[in-house]
């Protein structure tokens, strides 16, 4: 059985729609609350939240469907994907919610959910959760309603946790950092968790309005946290997504680190001082440069399905504890169950204090083949992507490419695009594959209909 509303990444879409909504979310969180149900006990979920304005909305509309089928509900206000997370496993709740749509712009929303290990949810719960969607709308009685509450120091709480994954022996004082927000989740404790290590941190995109999240900013729009680092003379940037577990950087000369150099840094730093257990997770859009470096270092490499979650399956499965995708999630199990951009980057700060050595001298070690993305936004990104002319178009530039490059088309599960990467030797050459594939899916949908064309 497929599932008709959960993605790669729980629920996302447009605010207003017919998902992202105060009608669907009241249903959704009663069928939570009776999915997770349990006799003799209330359920605890923790609900958490990034900085847009659809989100107070979308928050109390939740809030009431989980107190009606008898939820207790642990408010822990704008914080960070990954400290939700924590803070599920902490507080010992069943369930941990998330209200975000990360890297996406304001007018979108979403939700993202934890079980009580503060792991992503299996298929098979996200299937019973749609099944109780079905069911008639009620409410247990009122001395059987779920409790509502507010978490009053899970900031602080959070801040303390990335915190002790540095080890005390370690000094940022004298490292001067920029750190980009995206006027999100982590706008607050971001900030303060570098200062307290001791680092001169200038923060930018640090004044959430509820409508600036991710706008030209963050991990998506690093442009202007590369220019303040060059202004300032600065040992590093750190650009967050609105939901704080996303990680981009920029070196000291100016360069843009992608999660792929940044997954290099931290693991060969971790093989250095002899803390390094097993093997690296990447994903099918890994830079094969990235898989060069580790086979150079004999360090084992695998590749899992797009999406953090199927990166943690495979970590759990080889008993590994770092893996990642180029986007920026990082996960380092032996901290966090899911993607922290804060706590990778403390990781990457390590590798350069610890070392003495700069990002750029740190990244050098991986050769990036030249790869290039282009998102194309169309309706059903699935059925574009094995229309018969964009299949003849990936086997032609495979062709061409023979042993030296490979195509990846992908339809996102997080946004109405279909993602064409092409990956090879020649940078012009690749920039010009994925611009012909791309065009090809344009030239295969009616755009006035949102359907495809027949060949």
């Amino acid at each position: 059985m497929s599932k008709q509303y959960f993605g790669t990444d729980g629920i996302r879409g447009r605010v207003g729609d017919e998902l992202i909504n105060p009608d669907f979310c009241l249903k959704l969180g009663r069928s939570v609350g009776r999915t997770f149900a349990v006799k003799g006990r209330r359920p605890l979920v923790i609900l958490g939240k990034d900085t847009r304005n659809s989100g107070y909305m979308l928050e109390s509309a939740l809030e009431a469907g989980l107190s009606s089928a008898g939820v207790d509900v642990a408010l822990l206000g704008p914080i960070p994907t990954p400290a939700v997370a924590y803070m599920t496993r902490a507080m010992r709740g069943d369930l941990g919610i998330v209200i975000s749509a990360s890297h996406n712009p304001f007018e979108d929303n979403g939700l993202k959910f934890f079980d009580g290990e503060a792991n992503k949810l299996s298929d098979a719960m996200e299937l019973s959760i749609e099944r109780q969607l079905n069911t008639p709308l009620s409410s247990v009685s009122a001395s059987n309603l779920g409790h509502v509450f507010r978490v009053d120091d899970a900031r602080g709480r959070y801040i303390e946790f990335c915190k002790g994954t540095v080890d005390l022996r370690i000094r940022l004082d004298g490292l001067k950092v920029v750190l980009d927000c995206a006027n999100g989740a982590a706008y607050n404790v971001a900030p303060r968790v570098f200062r307290e290590l001791d680092a001169d941190v200038t923060g930018i995109s640090v004044d959430p309005d509820g409508s600036n999240i991710n706008k030209n900013c963050g991990s998506t729009h690093p442009e202007v946290l590369r220019e303040k680092v060059l202004e300032l003379s600065a040992d590093v940037g750190i650009a967050l997504d609105g939901d704080g577990d996303r990680l981009i950087m920029v070196d000291s000369e100016g360069e843009i680190v992608d999660g792929d150099e940044l997954l290099y840094v931290i693991a060969h730093s971790m093989w250095q001082r002899n803390r390094f257990c097993g093997g690296v997770v990447g994903t099918e859009m890994s830079n094969v440069g990235l898989q060069r470096a580790f086979e150079d270092l004999g360090i084992p490499f695998e590749r899992a399905k797009v999406g953090d979650r199927y990166v943690v399956e495979l970590l759990r499965d080889k008993g590994w504890v770092l893996g990642g995708e180029n986007s920026g999630h990082i996960i380092c199990l032996d901290w966090a169950t899911t993607g922290d951009g804060i706590v990778s980057a403390l990781q990457v700060l390590v590798a350069m204090v610890s070392q003495n050595r700069s990002l750029s001298d740190l990244k050098r070690g991986m050769t990036k083949l030249p790869q290039e993305m282009i998102n194309v936004a169309v309706e059903d990104p699935g059925g574009v992507g094995t229309h018969p002319n964009v299949i003849d178009a990936i086997r032609d530039v495979e062709g061409k490419l023979g042993g030296d490059g490979r195509v990846l088309v992908r339809p996102s599960g997080t946004e109405p695009l279909l993602r064409v990467m092409v990956e090879g030797k020649n940078s012009v050459d690749v920039r010009r594959y994925a611009e012909r594939i791309a065009d090809v899916a344009l030239n295969s949908v009616d755009t006035r209909a949102g359907t495809l064309r027949s060949q």
